[in-house]
């Protein structure tokens, strides 16, 4: 097992909250962190019809069952559940008694915060981050490399191709998550609405355009994103809302939560496709802006990042807020500093009295470098502003 960086909050938390939910994409590696970290207690996947069926009967002697606690997989399967474990807490009261996992969050979420609220800390855990594969020793030095495989644990724990792996790894999302959430009728449709997402990677979100580019109502093209997003395949960026006196958008920046999945929904089929792909750069800032996210999902922190873009179309990739600092962050996946690399930047230290110092250009060469408008950071050596984040 590929040790997570998520332990260390999971296993504080279990001992100050009598339950603790983690929640993720599926294959992120919910059961088996959740498993090895808790071998003790009594585990039931909701996701099997015979324990689905009794934990909708006969919830009461199901959790009378163990002494030593319990883990409930894919608990958002059984909605009703929820109200019986509002009693088993609040009765009991140990510590980490209950361990909650479900790859749907907005399910989870929803029940959490009816029934469930002050009584259970809510962690997410996504696929592997660099620093994860780094310690166990799975990092590439290939950027196209590491763009095309992405970060799911089964990829490389049993050593499956990301060819093999996404096709299957969609099928299963669409026949158990999307079904359960929305009675879509053609499923084709559906997909082709996913790729089209996938080839918008980092471009302001336009579900006006979206919607008509996929024939579908601009009401589906929404409902469609949302469940996207409780399904933890894909997230909208926000923009920061201070302005600096100047006319902002709106509209936020669509992401993937896995860039391996991204290249199969693009239908890049080889690292050699990747290579000059259009979409290239976009797959790179892409990983960059997961790999903060992983970050603090992986502290038990809710995210601080945004981006920052006027009405002129000035933009910064990324803005992390910081108490009352902000740090800025430009991608780019050349490998040679170019002097227009930093114009983003220059033009938010110029209006926002920003400096040097929390201004980053994060690039896809190897070397770390100060210059007079800020630091340059390879995408290898993160680690020195993921440990500011």
């Amino acid at each position: 097992m590929i040790k997570r960086e998520l332990e260390k909050k999971l296993l504080q938390l279990a001992s100050q909250f009598p339950a603790v939910s983690v929640t993720g994409p599926r294959q992120s590696g919910k059961t088996t962190l959740i498993r090895n970290l808790f071998p003790e207690k009594r585990y039931y996947s909701l996701e099997d019809p015979d324990i689905r069926l009794m934990a909708m009967n006969d919830p009461r002697h199901l959790l009378e069952s163990s002494d030593s606690g319990y883990i409930f997989d894919e608990v958002q399967r059984v909605p009703s559940l929820f109200s019986y474990l509002q009693s088993a807490i609040d009765s009991s009261g140990k510590p980490g008694e209950f361990i909650l996992s479900g790859s749907q969050s907005f399910l989870l979420s929803n029940k959490i915060s009816q029934t469930l609220a002050g009584r259970v800390a809510v962690l997410k855990l996504l696929p592997l981050s660099m620093s994860e594969l780094c310690s166990a020793n799975l990092e590439s030095q290939s950027l196209d490399s590491v763009l095309f495989t992405g970060g799911y644990p089964a990829i490389y724990d049993r050593g499956i191709d990301p060819a093999d792996f996404f096709p299957s790894y969609i099928q299963t999302y669409v026949e158990r998550d999307v079904r359960q959430l929305q009675n879509i009728r053609h499923l084709d449709e559906f997909i082709r609405f996913v790729r089209l997402c996938a080839g918008r990677i980092g471009q302001l979100l336009n579900v006006t355009s979206l919607a008509s580019d996929c024939g579908v109502s601009v009401n589906t093209a929404k409902s469609w994103i949302s469940m996207l997003e409780a399904g933890y395949i894909l997230f909208r960026l926000r923009p920061h809302y201070k302005n600096f006196s100047k006319r902002l958008v709106k509209m936020p920046k669509l992401y993937f939560y896995d860039t391996g999945l991204a290249c199969y929904l693009l239908n890049i089929d080889s690292v050699t496709q990747l290579e000059n792909h259009y979409i290239r750069g976009s797959l790179f800032e892409n990983m960059i802006i997961t790999e903060f996210l992983k970050k603090r999902w992986n502290q038990g922190r809710e995210s601080n990042l945004y981006f920052w873009r006027d009405n002129k179309g000035v933009e910064l990739d990324c803005l992390i807020e910081k108490g009352i600092e902000l740090v800025a962050v430009e991608i780019k996946s050349g490998k040679t500093i170019a002097v227009d690399f930093w114009k983003g930047i220059k033009y938010w230290q110029a209006i926002s009295g920003a400096s040097a110092d929390n201004s980053y250009l994060i690039y896809a060469g190897n070397e770390n470098l100060r210059q007079e408008s800020g630091n340059i950071l390879s995408w290898k050596k993160l680690k020195v502003l993921l440990d500011r984040i």
